[in-house]
Formats: C-alpha cells, structure tokens, sequence
C-alpha cells in the first residue's frame, strides 16, 4: 500500500490499533489543512512507541520518522491491524 492510502485509513484523533499482538493507542493530528501530519503510537502497558511527520508536497506524501528509522514506521503502517 502507499504512504497516501496508509496515512488517509488513519482516523484523526485518538484510536486504538493491534501491532505484533500488542494495542497501542494511536493519535493521528494534521496541522495546515492537511499539508502537515503528524502519527504518534505508544504500545499500551510497555514502552514502544512509534512517530512521525508526514507532509503533502504536490500530492505526494513525505515520510520524517522522529528519531527511529522509516522502515519501523512502515512496518507498523503496513501491519496495524484495525481494533
């Protein structure tokens, strides 16, 4: 799936969600009408924790993780599992 469709399945506000059989919360907020997104994660009862940035350029969508790498953001995106 592309970033786009990954980020837009992503209800705004506070969620939950189930990664590697864990729940996390999951807070999705934009800023600048949608140009600026940013995903924040944390694993309920232990201390994961997932987050970036994502900006809108032109239609296409720009991945920042903050201080993890783009492949953990990805994987958690492409294998979160709706509560």
């Amino acid at each position: 799936m592309q970033l786009k469709q990954l980020i837009d399945s992503i209800p705004k506000g506070f969620s939950k969600t189930v990664y590697k059989s864990q729940t996390y919360s999951l807070i999705k907020t934009t800023y600048n009408t949608g140009d600026s997104i940013k995903i924040f994660a944390e694993e309920l009862g232990d201390t994961d924790v997932i987050s970036a940035n994502i900006y809108s350029l032109n239609s296409n969508y720009i991945l920042k993780p903050c201080e993890m790498p783009k492949q953990k953001v990805l994987h958690f995106l492409n294998h979160k599992q709706d509560f």
